[in-house]
């Protein structure tokens, strides 16, 4: 059974609820509020139902508001049901800014208080599951250098990193901006046998075209005006490690003559130098333009590409990675509540729709903005689209227009369920048809029905 507390100050009101809802739950019960926050730290209840006015303060709330306060800080996933008179509407309002899930006002209605009671466990099982499918998705990823994701296309990706790591091949990382080609870029470093050496970045698409020689191979003294010292580059710093060339394709053609050569012989020389300088050095580059049409249009030389990508590892755009956006959206919120100190718990049923409709131009980098952003902004304990600047767009203003239509109501959670299946059991046809309690036929149909990706 369920377990959920009770903490009020009246007898007869605790009576009534251990009567009425015994039958259901395992009730625990408690009159003050210090007796209370020990049951709960002892008994980690689902849910509390928690009267406001509480001794030693009964004529007001302010024991009231720091055991919510207490329980939303130790027990995350416990749902706070605040119980509040008549006409106290300002109170029940300001619990909810403080993290309470929801709130009932006296005299109690016990056939709407189980309604209420039953929404908020099933919301406890949906958060719990979500941070359990979180953290199997950041095991998965935590040799990925913190790279998160579960999605066909990601594992994938995964796999490649392993076999390529330990090898010192180039790698040619595409993608889109803000997918997370760095992340990958160092994920291959940490897995190398160069992880002792440095790993060293440098935005060939950030540099002007003049000074971006002088950066990756350094300078002698006298070598230019301004040039009062001999300076190595990026290229020497990353000796005996790894040197990630990010938006290689914005380098100039001259540029990338001097380039292959480094590749082919291990050798550079600084500008203005004549020396030749051996470099041990690993290249790991990235791009988000398409480079078979760079070459054609003659802006990248074929000889460099086939140099550079010996290896290929292409990032799917967030929009692409299905329920992999929810793990990262979760992981950042809770990245950031910790680090900005927010009692913020979650997103609210219509931002996870918003999240999982919202195209993502930006990608993982947009997410993260706009998640910080909302953790920052958020007045109550859920994050709703507006705080993610998600709340004018249409596609996700009208999601409440959806809830309306029953029948999209009903396909919605059956893929959302099948999804959740599919992650748990790892694809495994027989597993998830059992966990479903449904035939391996009627599996496939929905999986057709709903467009998803399987093997019979």
């Amino acid at each position: 059974m369920e377990k959920i507390l009770i903490i009020d100050d009246s007898k007869d009101i605790l009576g009534q609820l251990k009567w009425g809802l015994g039958s259901d739950y395992e009730v625990s019960l408690a009159d003050m509020g210090t007796e209370g926050l020990t049951l709960c730290n002892k008994h980690k209840p689902k849910v509390v139902i928690l009267d406001l006015g509480l001794p030693p303060h009964e004529n007001s709330t302010e024991e009231g508001f720091r055991c919510l306060v207490e329980i939303i800080r130790n027990l995350p996933l416990t749902k706070v049901i605040v119980v509040t008179g008549q006409g106290e509407r300002e109170n029940a309002l300001k619990a909810i800014q403080l993290g309470a899930y929801d709130f009932y006002q006296k005299p109690v209605d016990l056939k709407e208080l189980k309604i209420i009671i039953s929404r908020a466990i099933h919301l406890y099982g949906i958060e719990e599951e979500n941070i359990l499918l979180h953290a199997a998705a950041a095991a998965a990823g935590s040799k990925q250098g913190g790279f998160i994701g579960s999605c066909p296309a990601i594992t994938k990706v995964f796999s490649v990193v392993e076999k390529v790591a330990t090898t010192d091949a180039p790698v040619l990382i595409t993608g889109e901006s803000g997918t997370g080609k760095e992340l990958v870029a160092r994920s291959i470093h940490s897995l190398s046998l160069r992880k002792a050496g440095p790993f060293i970045p440098i935005n060939c698409g950030a540099i002007p075209e003049n000074l971006l020689e002088s950066e990756l191979f350094g300078h002698e003294k006298g070598s230019f005006t301004g040039a009062l010292s001999q300076i190595h580059g990026k290229v020497e710093y990353a000796r005996d490690g790894t040197l990630f060339l990010d938006e290689i394709a914005e380098i100039s053609p001259s540029l990338q003559v001097k380039l292959i050569r480094f590749l082919q012989e291990k050798v550079i020389q600084r500008v203005g130098g004549r020396e030749d300088i051996e470099v041990n050095a690993r290249i790991v580059a990235a791009t988000n333009v398409d480079i078979q049409k760079a070459i054609k249009e003659g802006k990248f030389r074929e000889d460099l590409f086939y140099r550079i990508g010996v290896i290929s590892i292409h990032l799917p755009p967030l929009r692409e990675r299905g329920e992999d956006i929810v793990l990262i959206a979760n992981y950042f919120l809770r990245r950031f509540s910790r680090s900005l100190n927010k009692k913020v718990q979650g997103f609210s049923p219509l931002a996870f729709e918003c999240i999982r409709s919202f195209p993502w131009p930006g990608n993982v980098r947009e997410l993260e903005n706009r998640v910080q952003s909302a953790v920052i902004m958020s007045e109550s304990a859920l994050i709703e689209p507006r705080d993610l600047g998600l709340g004018d767009i249409p596609i996700c203003a009208n999601k409440s227009s959806d809830t309306l239509n029953l029948k999209t109501a009903k396909e919605k959670i059956e893929k959302e369920i099948l999804s959740v299946a599919m992650a748990q059991h790892g694809g495994n046809m027989t597993k998830i048809a059992e966990a479903l309690g449904i035939s391996r036929p009627t599996l496939y149909d929905l999986l057709k029905k709903h467009g998803m990706d399987y093997k019979p």
